[in-house]
């Protein structure tokens, strides 16, 4: 089915969707089934693509040491097997679970993630939002009286 209308026959197209059919001057390709869906139907879930998973990539977390583990294309039980086949490799090793950082600065225990780091210029030490100038975390190298 294509678009358009009488006077512009080649201007958007319909929305693919077996119960819609609306016509949308700005259609959404789908890069899983490649049909044409409108705003509402443009969602894997919404159009219940039947492949929404076609370049998804899954990982389980060892529970032992927290390494990640790929199992992109098994199923429950090859998961299972896949994680035991880790635990026996010697590769899982309980004390090799990573601590998770958090703030330098004393009896701060915020945990530092990609988006709440801050690295100070001066000391080069990371720091949460919260410390991120040099006069709240107390900075070392930093001297008031240069900024003035």
């Amino acid at each position: 089915m294509g678009g358009g209308t009488e006077a512009f026959p080649d201007l958007g197209r319909h929305c693919q969707h077996p119960e819609c059919k609306q016509l949308d001057f700005l259609p959404f390709n789908c890069n899983g089934c490649r049909k044409v869906f409108c705003l509402e139907h443009r969602s894997y879930k919404s159009h219940d693509c039947p492949k929404s998973d076609h370049k998804s990539r899954k990982v389980v977390v060892c529970e032992t040491c927290s390494a990640s583990i790929e199992t992109t294309g098994c199923n429950e039980d090859a998961e299972k097997v896949v994680l035991l086949k880790h635990e026996k490799s010697g590769e899982c090793d309980p004390r090799r679970k990573k601590k998770k950082p958090t703030c330098a600065v004393k009896r701060c225990k915020e945990i530092l993630t990609f988006s709440n780091t801050c690295t100070c210029k001066n000391c080069q030490l990371k720091v949460c939002l919260k410390h991120r100038f040099p006069a709240d975390h107390a900075c070392k190298k930093y001297h008031p009286l240069q900024y003035m």
